[in-house]
């Protein structure tokens, strides 16, 4: 990712601001993030008119048992899986009860890597009035690079999105 991206700041403000004017909260849920677009969303002023919170769910038990995640999903599909990212999305919609919700989940590195699932792999979750959608992105960066090019990505495709509602 060597494109010149809009600052993360700026990003969760515009972000912010989009909310605001259509009347929507959001929900995050993390998992190779770790809780970094929770951070940057909630490091602005007045994040808290629209932001309902986050689950960092970290381990595959806590996708399980408290967003929903299924176990036949996890099984079929592994952690790291459009399947997953979506399930993460749909069910933080239900425990946080925001009206878009967004999830990732990822291989940040340096280990981690399996057949077909390269280090810097994440995908992301985006649901929104009983619509779900995942995007893949491939990272080629170092741990901390990968999970922010991970948050910036998912910040970016929200304010996309925000962007195109009527």
């Amino acid at each position: 990712m060597e494109k010149e991206a809009v600052p993360a700041a700026d990003l969760a403000r515009e972000i912010g601001d989009l909310l605001r004017q259509k009347g929507l909260t959001l929900g995050v849920i993390e998992s190779a993030t770790g809780g970094l677009i929770s951070h940057l969303i909630t490091n602005t002023p007045g994040s808290s008119d629209y932001y309902k919170g986050s689950i960092t769910a970290y381990s595959n038990e806590t996708k399980v048992r408290v967003v929903g995640v299924r176990e036949e999903t996890l099984d079929q599909y592994g952690a790291v899986s459009a399947e997953v990212a979506q399930e993460l999305a749909r069910g933080g919609s239900k425990v946080l009860g925001p009206d878009v919700c967004l999830a990732d989940t990822g291989i940040a590195g340096p280990a981690g890597a399996a057949p077909g699932k390269p280090l810097g792999l994440f995908y992301i979750g985006l649901s929104h009035r009983g619509g779900t959608y995942t995007r893949r992105h491939d990272f080629t960066g170092n741990r901390e690079q990968n999970k922010r090019y991970a948050a910036e990505a998912a910040l970016g495709w929200l304010k996309e999105y925000l962007s195109g509602l009527e």
